[in-house]
């Protein structure tokens, strides 16, 4: 009976957590996956702004430029 009570507190004291310790923000299994949305995003975003903004008017060719035509 005796080993019965010693496994218990063993078990007890391996679920209490040290208060020295720091808790991440982020859950380390999740870690990668929340990167990973917060890149892509970013790159969304970046898509966006890139296709609204408006395009320079064209200009003229640059001298001894010569369009081939395609008939």
């Amino acid at each position: 009976m005796a080993n019965k009570k010693n496994n218990s507190k063993e078990k007890q004291t391996k679920n209490i957590k040290k208060t020295g310790e720091k808790k991440p923000l982020i859950d380390p299994r999740y870690k990668n996956f929340v990167s990973t949305i917060i890149v892509l995003i970013v790159l969304l975003i970046f898509f966006i702004i890139n296709n609204t903004r408006k395009e320079p008017e064209s200009g003229p060719y640059p001298p001894f430029y010569k369009k081939e035509l395609n008939n």
